[in-house]
């Protein structure tokens, strides 16, 4: 038999997927370290070493577990995130790490654009008040013609544009490597602070820095009543900051579909009334699954089966 492969994202590891089926065609065995869940460091120490292949989702992958991965030839993540991954030291021990570029990109993107329509139309608190026997209204506002900053223009962020292009929204792109060949009528690329100075609503679709982009010194700066949808990582965003800005009006909704654990712990952020959370959702779609699970496959097999 060619090896264990372990199958750790949520979507597969609690029933599987027919594409699995082609490891086991190839002869491998699949295990899975958490099946439902995302499992614990100490569930992929159980479960890594003697696995030749790790198809991998967004659990962090610490230096403790790469060093109890012997024999391990690749990590295959079924998205486009890596920096659950310490890249430099998976590199040192041989292990190949790839990626499934752009294959949950357009579930992603219609998450980012409900969450962004959910917010300008109090979606979530009328449907709270209503549930429980309140005939409450908050005015919303039509977003044709509202400034749309997207921050991180890559498979992702380019999907938005075009679909807040597609609503009557200027849009704003920043992107620290910008592709001039994109460049749809309504759209322009500008530096980050002058994006998100001129925004209504920010997108945010980009790996974290060493720190956070939306801190209180950019919230102050920015437009009041700003909307904010976060569907990339919860490290874009000073939580604290965020919490003062939505006391003060100055950020209208914060819209979130990752966090700092999952599932989060309970805080005055979160629970805030003007938060709308989603449980990290945006590739979670029937389409998106099947697409990032083939081509994480592939990128199995062609590493371990096709050199």
């Amino acid at each position: 038999m060619p090896g264990r492969i372990a199958i750790t994202p949520r979507s597969l590891s609690g029933s599987g997927h027919p594409v699995l089926t082609r490891l086991l065609d190839e002869g491998f065995e699949i295990v899975f370290p958490a099946p439902g869940k995302t499992p614990s460091e100490e569930e992929l120490l159980l479960t890594i070493p003697g696995c030749v292949g790790w198809l991998a989702g967004v659990e962090p992958i610490s230096t403790r577990v790469l060093d109890a991965a012997k024999g391990l030839r690749v990590i295959s993540r079924n998205g486009t995130g890596v920096d659950n991954i310490d890249l430099r030291e998976a590199e040192a021990r041989g292990i190949t790490v790839e990626r499934a570029m752009g294959a949950n990109a357009r579930g992603v993107a219609e998450l980012a654009i409900g969450l962004l329509l959910s917010a300008y139309r109090h979606i979530p608190w009328s449907h709270q008040h209503l549930a429980k026997g309140e005939w409450c209204r908050r005015i919303g506002q039509e977003v044709k013609g509202r400034t749309l900053a997207v921050v991180g223009c890559g498979a992702i962020g380019r999907e938005v544009v075009n679909m807040a292009l597609g609503l009557g929204m200027e849009v704003i792109g920043y992107d620290p490597y910008p592709d001039c060949r994109f460049a749809p009528t309504g759209f322009r690329f500008e530096g980050l602070e002058n994006a998100l100075v001129a925004a209504d609503a920010v997108s945010f679709h980009c790996p974290p820095g060493e720190k956070p982009i939306l801190d209180a010194a950019m919230l102050s700066r920015m437009k009041k009543g700003v909307i904010i949808v976060n569907t990339a990582r919860a490290e874009l965003i000073d939580d604290g900051a965020m919490l003062a800005a939505l006391e003060m009006g100055q950020v209208t909704a914060l819209a979130t579909d990752v966090f700092h654990h999952e599932p989060p712990e309970s805080s005055a952020l979160l629970s805030h009334e003007r938060v709308i959370l989603t449980p990290h959702a945006g590739g979670f779609t029937e389409e998106s699954v099947d697409r990032a699970t083939s081509v994480a496959v592939d990128n199995l097999l062609k590493n371990l089966v096709r050199p």
